[in-house]
C-alpha cells in the first residue's frame, strides 16, 4: 500500500486500536487522543516491514511513535509510545 493512501485513510480516522495497542497506551499514560491527533496530521510515516508502517509526530519535547498494520481493513493501530530520543527514530530533523 502507498504511504500517500495510508496517511489519508489515517487522516480520515479510517483505523480501530487493537487491544494490545489500548493496554500499552494505558500503561505508558498515552492519551489516545494523543494518538488520533498524531495519526491525522503525522511528521512522518516510514514503513517498517511488509504491511506494517511507524507514524511518527511530536508531542511537546517527546517523539511519539505509532505502530500500524496497514493490511486489514480498517488498519489496526498495534502499539504507541513516546520517546526523548528523537534524533535516533527521526529520518527527517
Amino acid at each position: 500500500m502507498e504511504l500517500s493512501v495510508i496517511e489519508q485513510a489515517l487522516a480520515g480516522g479510517l483505523y480501530r486500536f487493537t487491544d494490545h495497542a489500548q493496554e500499552q497506551m494505558g500503561r505508558r499514560q498515552l492519551a489516545e487522543a494523543d494518538v488520533r491527533l498524531a495519526l491525522a496530521s503525522p511528521d512522518e510515516i516510514l514503513p517498517v516491514r511488509a504491511g506494517r508502517v511507524v507514524v511518527h509526530a511530536m508531542l511537546k519535547t517527546y517523539l511519539l511513535r505509532v505502530f500500524i498494520d496497514v493490511e486489514p481493513q480498517p488498519m489496526e493501530v498495534v502499539t504507541a509510545y513516546r520517546t526523548s530520543k528523537i534524533d535516533r527514530y527521526r529520518s527527517q530533523p
